[in-house]
């Protein structure tokens, strides 16, 4: 991966200030139901993967984790986990950010010797383990084997593809890097909050199974939702003089 700690330090306070406000008002934005979901879709579902692709994995996940934690208290109707919900957002940003600025192979040895995994995989492995603690998801293993596993493959693919679709001249290259990179960072932050979920509701296994297809189709249309405004985001704060998404090597 990119050396996110340099990342970090080039990264001006006020814009992760400017974005955790940005991420914490789109809370109390209205909502807007997902047809054959049940689920809604809100501006905050959008910005959590936009704030790891725009500014790395830790530098987008401090952003969402602030605006996550502060959107909380002034729209607890969203906060289902309470003061903790950031938690989810905030792994959304880290995943997304990491599959964005990652690199290939994920799993790769480094001049010292030590082993360098990307942190997306990381999440998907701890989302996964957490599943089988629970009893419920034991008793329901095709969940994860699908909605997990599909989330998994589009993750590796925006590994593989997305940084040079975001350093290409064409325009339109950017609407899917960005919805790879979203949709498998919303899986990933999903990963979490099922196991959460499972722990403070204990929902049956005939409600897993219905997610089971409902899942993969409400976090694509999240994806979908912040690639339509994240493309315009990331030109417009590039334009600024913010520099937001992968950047060429000379410019990192």
């Amino acid at each position: 991966m990119l050396n996110e700690k340099n990342k970090l330090s080039t990264l001006h306070p006020a814009v992760i200030s400017v974005w955790a406000a940005v991420v914490a008002a789109g809370h109390i934005l209205p909502t807007i139901p997902v047809w054959g979901t049940g689920g809604t879709f809100s501006l905050a579902s959008a910005l959590s993967p936009l704030s790891g692709i725009f500014f790395g994995p830790i530098a987008g996940a401090l952003c969402s984790a602030a605006g996550g934690f502060v959107g909380s208290f002034i729209a607890p109707h969203t906060a289902w986990m309470g003061p903790f919900t950031f938690i989810i957002s905030t792994t959304t940003a880290f995943s997304s950010g990491c599959i964005a600025w990652g690199k290939w192979p994920p799993v790769a040895i480094n001049k010292a010797g030590s082993i360098i995994i990307n942190g997306g995989i990381i999440v998907y492995f701890t989302g996964t383990v957490l599943w089988f603690t629970q009893e419920i998801g034991r008793n329901i293993i095709y969940y994860p084997l699908v909605v997990y596993s599909l989330g998994f493959v589009v993750m590796i693919t925006g590994i593989i593809f997305s940084c040079s679709l975001f350093l290409s001249p064409k325009r339109f290259l950017k609407f899917p890097a960005i919805w790879l990179c979203a949709f498998g960072g919303l899986i990933g932050g999903a990963s979490i909050g099922n196991f959460f979920s499972l722990v403070l509701y204990k929902q049956p296994v005939e409600f897993w199974a219905a997610l089971t297809v409902v899942s993969p189709v409400e976090r694509a249309v999240f994806a979908a939702g912040a690639m339509i405004i994240g493309v315009p985001l990331l030109e417009g704060l590039n334009k600024i003089g913010i520099q937001a998404g992968p950047q060429k090597e000379e410019e990192r």
